[in-house]
């Protein structure tokens, strides 16, 4: 069984690209994922930075061939890329141990557009969470995501990656401040009540902004996300008379198409003399129209923007992101360990099966011919069980032991060949069954 994952992320493909991929309920697109013969078991993880399947297959190439049309096809609708750009320049992929990595380094934050940001962690186990839901993860699956929670546990308890974190609300606080020198007296306009709005809600009462206004779609969450920061809540109708008095907007709120176009700003800057707005566009899709980067007095970001303000801080943090990868290095070696004994499991069952035919066979053979008595025929039948489990204890341990280890796939080859496991003609080869099938997959991989 292989491992395959397949996405596009901040560096690979820009922000209008990402937000056609952008899934909102994963389960519908996973169910029509695992319904094929291509693939086993899937999780799909759709954030503001990155959409990214990883799946497990029994056919590398064509579990590649359904991934990259289901990205095309289905998420992408078969709309043709910006810049003449082909979608496999966006697209990228990892195979098995490379999989597992790059998973444990998004969940750890490693990857992420601001090394540390907490927010990624919590999508991950969404995704991971919506998937086990809705039946398309499976326990191979499990175990990789069980093994990345843990790893990136291990980071943020290890390391100091995460003491002084910077999310992309906190980011942008500090864009808001190369704006403006003091945020005291300025007023701030958010646009949504998700955990990004929370956490630059946060981050502003924080930087010392006093005035803040929550806008939402359903004016109950905005009330109860104002009522834990002493912020004001609006509903979205209340939009234009809320921009009018902003000099901070940040939005992050799910829509189709943009809801803050230029004419509402324009209308807003007269509205306030011309006194700037800096504006950051949070949301994925567009919550404002990017023409509103044209206007003068309007200082507009999004959420690719932000990478300027990240790599800032990367010096500071590079060392701590050393100590990180360590330590991601070391448990994708445990979970390659726990995979190379898995794929042990399959070999020892029918090392064992056939033994036991070629006991049960010379077995029922001498029987036959001694005309003993049950009392006696039970004694032979459990001296053979015995010698037949003393003879097999050894290499079956050794087996498992070495599984886990570097040298583990040498050491299942050469028991195949020993024990001439792959040989149809050999002796106990009839105890082969459709259980042995893992075997095969395992040779396969």
């Amino acid at each position: 069984m292989k491992i395959l994952l397949v996405g596009m992320n901040h560096r690979t493909a820009p922000v209008e690209v990402r937000e056609r991929f952008t899934v909102n309920d994963p389960l519908p697109w996973l169910q029509k994922l695992v319904e094929g013969e291509e693939i086993e078991e899937a999780v799909l993880l759709s954030t503001c930075n990155r959409v990214e399947i990883v799946v497990t297959a029994p056919n590398l190439e064509r579990a590649r061939h359904r991934l990259r049309g289901f990205f095309h096809r289905d998420l992408g609708q078969a709309s043709p890329l910006p810049h003449h750009r082909s979608e496999s320049a966006m697209l990228y992929e990892h195979v098995d141990s490379d999989a597992v990595r790059h998973l444990f380094r998004v969940a750890a934050s490693i990857d992420s557009l601001v090394v540390g940001e907490p927010q990624i962690l919590g999508q991950v186990k969404d995704a991971y969470r919506v998937a086990a839901e809705g039946g398309a993860c499976g326990p191979l699956l499990n175990r990789l995501f069980t093994s990345a929670f843990a790893s990136a546990k291990r980071v943020r308890t290890e390391t100091e990656i995460a003491s002084r974190p910077v999310s992309v609300a906190r980011v942008a606080v500090d864009l808001a401040h190369q704006i403006f020198e003091s945020l005291a007296d300025k007023h701030a306009l958010l646009v949504g009540a998700g955990e990004m709005i929370e956490a630059a809600l946060e981050a502003l009462r924080g930087a010392g902004l006093a005035s803040v206004a929550v806008a939402n779609r359903t004016p109950e969450h905005a009330a109860d996300l104002a009522s834990r920061f002493g912020a004001t809540a609006h509903g979205l109708d209340e939009l234009p008379v809320l921009l009018a008095a902003a000099d901070v907007v940040m939005t992050s709120i799910g829509v189709d198409r943009p809801m803050l176009d230029a004419p509402l700003f324009e209308k807003a800057l007269r509205e306030r003399g011309r006194r700037p707005i800096f504006t950051i566009d949070l949301g994925v899709p567009h919550n404002v129209d990017p023409v509103v980067n044209q206007l003068d007095d309007v200082y507009l970001y999004d959420v690719d923007d932000l990478a300027g303000v990240a790599e800032a801080n990367a010096e500071e943090r590079r060392r701590e992101t050393v100590r990180a990868e360590a330590i991601v290095q070391e448990e994708v070696e445990r979970f390659d360990g726990w995979l190379s004994a898995l794929q042990a499991v399959p070999t020892i069952r029918r090392l064992r099966a056939r033994a036991e035919s070629i006991r049960q066979s010379e077995l029922d053979k001498a029987l036959a011919k001694l005309g003993l008595g049950d009392a006696e025929r039970k004694g032979v039948e459990a001296l053979t069980h015995s010698i037949v489990n003393k003879l097999l204890h050894a290499p079956v341990s050794r087996l498992r032991e070495r599984a886990e280890r570097e040298e583990g796939l040498a050491y299942l080859e050469a028991a195949k060949v020993l024990f001439a496991l792959d040989d149809p003609a050999a002796p106990g080869a009839e105890a082969d069954t459709p259980a042995s099938a893992p075997d095969r997959e395992a040779e396969d991989a």
